[in-house]
């Protein structure tokens, strides 16, 4: 096993948790500025953007941003 793929094992749940923690606090933010907030259909804008950015991530590695980070 590489040393990256011990520190995944490592790292897994944290990653995941904080993943769940940016969600959150965003659907935090919906209910906070908009009355009667549909949740489910925020929850599912929410989603798409950060899918939006993780798209963008897998594309910049590829490119090879983080080669070198």
């Amino acid at each position: 096993m590489t040393p990256q793929e011990q520190e995944i094992n490592k790292m897994h749940d944290e990653i995941k948790k904080e993943v769940r923690l940016a969600f959150e606090a965003n659907m935090k933010i919906f209910d906070w500025d908009i009355p009667e907030n549909d949740d489910r259909k925020s929850a599912e804008l929410i989603i798409a953007v950060m899918q939006e950015a993780m798209d963008e991530l897998k594309q910049e590695i590829a490119n090879g941003d983080f080669n070198q980070y």
